[in-house]
């Protein structure tokens, strides 16, 4: 029986933020939005609240915390097939704090599956990370506020200035809802980069028996 690690434990281990602050470097320098400590603290954050707001156990929603924690840990190899590489890490890391192998199984299965290239959410855990993942859309991510005029991903992000998630446990929705700037980016272009992110949201929540709803400058769109 291994011991019952928590978000707290994760946050302040010594080797798991010199790997996630590393994997942050490796991705700046070649141009991707910010993937450190304060996406992984804001993906950890809203799993467990999402999983919480469903009236799923607490134990759930921390595991989750944790997989949201540490999903972008493989960014510190190479960006090319980083579920599958920090879900390898991951579970060194974890072993390493001493957590149970069950709970550690969970969690690696759950960052081995949160990317939405072909895959399906595997568990409630999973379901969690992917959710609070995708719904991270903001213009704090974006590294140089320039590249907006070349890089599409860059420029829809900086064009969001308010996004939040928010699973309502009597109606069985999950809502992504965001404020986006028209004049810098269309809502069409939201569209033409994240269309499989939020459809691969749409499967989790079904997951979770519950239906995703994107609303856009007040406008329903999914």
């Amino acid at each position: 029986m291994g011991k019952m690690i928590t978000i707290g434990d994760v946050k302040k281990d010594p080797q798991i933020r010199a790997y996630i602050s590393r994997a942050d470097e490796n991705l700046a320098v070649v141009g991707y939005t910010e993937h450190g400590p304060r996406h992984c603290g804001l993906v950890a954050k809203v799993a467990r609240q999402t999983l919480l707001e469903l009236g799923i156990s607490e134990r759930e929603a921390e595991l989750s915390a944790i997989a949201g924690y540490l999903h972008d840990v493989g960014n510190v190899f190479n960006r090319l097939n980083h579920p599958y590489t920090g879900a390898v890490l991951a579970h060194s890391l974890l072993r390493d704090l001493g957590m149970d192998i069950d709970e550690i199984t969970t969690i690696v299965a759950a960052i081995g599956n949160h990317d939405d290239d072909g895959w399906e959410p595997v568990n409630q855990v999973s379901a969690g990370l992917i959710l609070a993942d995708k719904s991270d859309v903001h213009r704090s991510r974006v590294r140089n506020p320039d590249m907006i005029k070349f890089d599409i991903h860059d420029r829809v992000n900086y064009a969001v200035n308010k996004s939040s998630l928010k699973a309502d446990r009597e109606g069985r929705t999950i809502t992504l809802s965001l404020t986006i700037d028209d004049a810098i980016s269309s809502v069409m272009e939201y569209f033409e980069i994240f269309l499989s992110r939020m459809l691969y949201c749409k499967r989790a929540a079904h997951f979770l028996e519950t239906q995703f709803r994107l609303v856009i400058n007040d406008n329903n769109l999914l």
